[in-house]
């Protein structure tokens, strides 16, 4: 049993890199740690602790890990160092030979932080607690704010998808998920915290239901009745997850906003096989048809990999012919990075570094075009905007339903209020369209 006495006077800083679901979970970390006793600390004092969680999509998100923890050591020298998240499950002997770490958590240990905090007192050599990852079956609720008018709530967690590319799975284990009710407990209690709009995070959040017997649908439909959210987001979801039963729930809901982000990874049906992806062009094709001609103004981003092994040139081509042909408004691209132990690494071709950079060149010039077109075609609407709380050189911003971005000038009567405006001119400077109200 720990003694709580322990925490008490003291303060913690967190480092969270990756995901929107990582931002949730070091949340819920941190909640945990202030119902211990522990303060966050303040901008420029010495923590008592410090929870760095880390990311471990590419060989660059590692690279950051390892500055993330050296700085946060620099930072706060005698601090108590907990090192966790997807690099910390991956290679918990590299991280705890940093000198400074103290504790390396593994993904099962991680939202049990307080658990593994006995005495903090600095150790010689990090101490790693982790499972293998076969065996991870918890799934811990968590829920994030960003500024208070955006939160994050985990919904899912895990992949059972084990694409050839991809550590996911080796570092976050298999798909699960929480049941309904409690989500919707902490939809309500983030009504009571004042939010507004809320994004369902997950590693697969389309194949929630798994472990409770419930589905996705069921979830958002369950979501939906929850009065006093304005606005519900779906963060990324895999196309053949996102059933014509979504997209048309999506189109009648109340509070579901006509924003949708998938992840097409290749659009090349030869590199999908490499892949080792659940879907063809075809059926992303059908998805984003079917969402334009019910939601001609929804806003649709989709991520793309470019230089896995197997990427000829020809598939290449095959795969920017069809990204320029579909009606979507960003991507988000990525470029293809080797991770010890995956299937990928027996193809054979490999493309060299400045074939990755001209071919993620292309792509951006492409998704560039696409979101001038895409905000264009908005001038004039009508759109409900939500504004943050950040104040910037006199002026606010925010987000309309569709992922528009607006500004107008600094009020903070309209601070996380839904606001009716129409929409302005593109201001370069702003990076976003004016609020006319």
């Amino acid at each position: 049993m720990i003694d709580q006495s322990i925490f008490q006077n003291k303060t913690a800083a967190y480092y969270t890199l990756g995901c929107k679901l990582n931002f949730a979970e070091t949340s819920a970390i941190g909640r945990q740690l202030f119902h211990s006793g522990v303060r966050r600390a303040r901008k420029g004092q010495q923590a008592d602790i410090c929870v760095i969680n880390t990311c471990s999509v590419t060989e660059l998100a590692d690279k950051k890990g390892r500055q993330a923890i050296r700085k946060a050591i620099q930072e706060h020298p005698s601090a108590f160092v907990v090192v966790t998240g997807c690099y910390a499950q991956l290679k918990p002997e590299e991280i705890a030979k940093i000198e400074g770490v103290d504790l390396v958590l593994g993904a099962e240990q991680k939202l049990d932080v307080v658990k593994y905090l006995d005495d903090l007192k600095k150790r010689d050599h990090g101490e790693v607690v982790t499972s293998k990852t076969h065996r991870i079956r918890s799934f811990v609720p968590s829920v994030s704010a960003d500024d208070r008018t955006r939160y994050f709530l985990k919904v899912q967690d895990g992949c059972d998808y084990f694409c050839s590319f991809c550590t996911i799975p080796f570092a976050r284990g298999r798909s699960r998920n929480g049941s309904i009710a409690d989500l919707v407990k902490q939809a309500e209690q983030v009504v009571q915290e004042g939010g507004k709009e809320v994004v369902l995070t997950g590693v697969n959040i389309g194949d929630f239901g798994r472990t409770t017997s419930e589905s996705f649908p069921d979830l958002l439909r369950a979501l939906d009745q929850v009065e006093g959210i304005e606005r519900y987001r779906i963060s990324s979801i895999e196309p053949n997850l996102l059933t014509d039963e979504i997209i048309l729930f999506v189109a009648n809901s109340r509070r579901f906003a006509p924003h949708f982000h998938m992840p097409l990874q290749a659009g090349s049906d030869a590199v999908l096989q490499l892949m080792k992806r659940k879907y063809d062009t075809a059926l992303f094709r059908h998805k984003v048809e079917m969402i334009k001609s019910i939601l001609p103004d929804a806003f649709i981003g989709v991520d793309v990999i470019v230089g896995v092994r197997g990427e000829t040139d020809a598939y290449f081509e095959e795969s920017r012919q069809f990204v320029e042909s579909l009606d979507m408004s960003q991507l988000h691209v990525f470029t293809y990075s080797e991770r010890p132990g995956t299937q990928a690494l027996q193809i054979e071709h490999a493309v060299d570094p400045r074939s990755k950079h001209a071919r993620s060149k292309q792509l951006l010039d492409i998704s560039d075009e696409k979101l001038s077109r895409f905000y264009a075609s908005q001038k004039g609407s009508r759109r409900k905007v939500l504004f943050e709380h950040t104040r910037r050189g006199g002026k606010m911003h925010g987000f309309t339903e569709n992922y528009l971005k607006l500004y107008a000038d600094y009020d903070p009567m309209l601070v996380n209020r839904i606001t009716e405006v129409t929409v302005g001119e593109y201001n370069e400077e702003e990076m976003a369209m004016k609020a006319v109200f």
